[in-house]
């Protein structure tokens, strides 16, 4: 499989088609989904997808960064029949190389349960140190 991994900003619509490929469909809330994704889309700081040789996506890496200090990956996914192949670790070693490079950028995320072997396999460990202050109503639905 032949796949490029490119700095690209797609729509709201491309990301949703995506978000029904993959599992990541349940991680936002029911609440003003469409316009959050517009938003989400439209506005992170590193916007990378990974594309197969048909100019398909395959793969989506959202961070925000301060290109000083920190990373933090909002959204990384591969569709479904392409996971295991390698494109998420290349995905979010290039968002660090975007934010600035390990030698200079902390990398944080939030996994679900499922995701963390994913980022313990890549030398990514669980912190202690991370604060949430959450109001928002949040209905749990999946994407489909």
């Amino acid at each position: 499989m032949n796949i490029t991994i490119n700095s690209e900003r797609i729509t709201a619509e491309e990301y949703i088609d995506f978000l029904k490929k993959t599992d990541l469909g349940s991680q936002y809330p029911k609440e003003n989904f469409d316009r959050r994704i517009e938003k989400l889309v439209k506005n992170a700081s590193v916007s990378l997808v990974a594309r197969n040789e048909h100019n398909e996506i395959v793969g989506v890496c959202f961070g925000i960064t301060d290109f000083a200090y920190w990373l933090f990956i909002t959204d990384l996914g591969v569709i479904r029949s392409c996971t295991g192949k390698g494109i998420g670790r290349q995905l979010i070693f290039k968002a660090l190389e975007a934010a600035g490079g390990e030698d200079e950028i902390v990398m944080y995320t939030c996994a679900n349960e499922d995701a963390v072997p994913f980022y313990e396999k890549i030398g990514m460990k669980k912190s202690e140190d991370i604060m949430e202050y959450n109001r928002m109503p949040w209905t749990a639905f999946t994407v489909e």
